[in-house]
């Protein structure tokens, strides 16, 4: 206390080290930046410690306010990361490597929480930085490797906490489910107004999202599939691209040859009020799916990568969407759609699944939680 009797505060710092790129993604920094803005709102300093890989996002953590410690890319031609498994190339460099690097930026100062948000670390990597931080916490989705840390966080639908059973450590606790579900505080604040908008099982608007990257460029097989459709006029198009998506020009071309009224955004910053506005949603099957069932968006989705296949499946069986194959999707997309547009009750029934799952408010949870673990 001071000498007015008054608790000092305290300073708290969390350190984030995760990556961007074009083999990636961006939900990875998306959810980061997320929780580190609620953490900031609870008065946390975050940190953000990223790898400069081709589709980093350094300068969108640094235009949201925060501090990205940048660390040098990959030479060129080389894979050299020490961690098997299908994700081990995300990293560039070797686990060890990567861990000098990150205690190197950390030197000189106090990191209450490291949060690490990466497929291509582990336990090895996580030991090495256990004498520069307080507690580690890691966000994982896949449940296939070990961790040494104090918080584990997984937000997927049919997670089990016994998932993870022998890969952390007895003492570690854990936050397992779309309840932790890291959204954005605006799609608790529309949900109500999307989720009564939904209620009247209309299908006019559809939204297109295949992910900031969409390195496979499905957004064009999906246009093509809508092109070949008997849709009226009355149905638009809405289709939301990252600036780093290496297939944006021919998407927007494709998307000015539409019968269909086709509008292109990029990097677009309100996409909970994007989802409100929308019927339904033709999208890919990760992280943004946890913001589509807050909004009680009716969903076609699509796997595109190999760590999306388990929340397609746990969604499809819980009736909360519709999955097609990546394969044929420029054929099924289209009467996929119609067969909802014909069905009001199907598109009402998808809906009120899909709002059971996520409530919007597991940033907060989970925010708070650091916050006070750290204080």
């Amino acid at each position: 206390m001071d000498a007015a009797g008054r608790v000092a505060s305290v300073s708290i710092t969390a350190l984030f080290r995760v990556d961007a790129s074009l083999p990636i993604g961006s939900g990875h920094v998306m959810r980061c930046l997320t929780l580190a803005e609620a953490l900031r709102d609870r008065g946390v300093e975050c940190l953000f410690a990223s790898r400069l890989q081709g589709g980093h996002l350094c300068d969108l953590v640094r235009n949201r306010g925060f501090a990205a410690l940048e660390m040098p890319g990959p030479a060129e031609g080389r894979l050299v990361s020490t961690l098997t498994g299908n994700h081990a190339h995300w990293l560039g460099v070797t686990v060890q490597q990567d861990a000098e690097e990150t205690l190197a930026l950390l030197r000189g100062r106090q990191i209450d929480w490291l949060v690490v948000d990466h497929y291509s670390l582990d336990a090895t990597w996580e030991r090495a930085l256990r004498p520069a931080c307080k507690r580690i916490m890691v966000i994982d989705d896949l449940a296939d490797r070990p961790h040494d840390c104090d918080l584990l966080l997984d937000q997927n639908l049919g997670r089990a906490v016994s998932d993870y059973d022998g890969l952390v450590p007895c003492s570690c606790d854990t936050l397992i489910g779309p309840k932790y579900a890291l959204l954005r505080p605006e799609f608790a604040r529309l949900r109500s107004a999307s989720l009564a908008r939904k209620r009247l099982g209309h299908c006019r608007h559809i939204l297109v999202t295949m992910g900031g990257v969409d390195m496979d460029n499905v957004t064009c097989d999906v246009l093509a599939g809508l092109e070949t459709s008997g849709f009226d006029g009355d149905v638009r198009v809405t289709v939301v691209m990252g600036a780093a998506a290496p297939w944006i020009d021919q998407v927007k071309r494709k998307a000015e040859r539409m019968r269909l009224r086709t509008s292109v955004l990029v990097n677009a910053s309100n996409m909970a009020e994007l989802m409100c506005e929308a019927d339904l949603a033709i999208g890919a099957a990760g992280s943004t799916s946890w913001e589509r069932c807050c909004m009680g968006m009716p969903t076609i989705q699509v796997v595109l990568a190999e760590n999306q296949t388990g929340i397609a499946s746990a969604l499809e069986a819980f009736g909360a969407a519709i999955s097609l194959s990546r394969e044929k999707v420029r054929f099924e997309v289209n009467s996929a759609v119609v067969n909802l547009l014909r069905d009001s009750n199907m598109v009402a029934k998808i809906s009120s699944l899909a709002a059971r799952i996520v409530d919007g408010k597991g940033v907060g949870r989970v925010a708070t939680l650091l916050a006070k673990a750290a204080a």
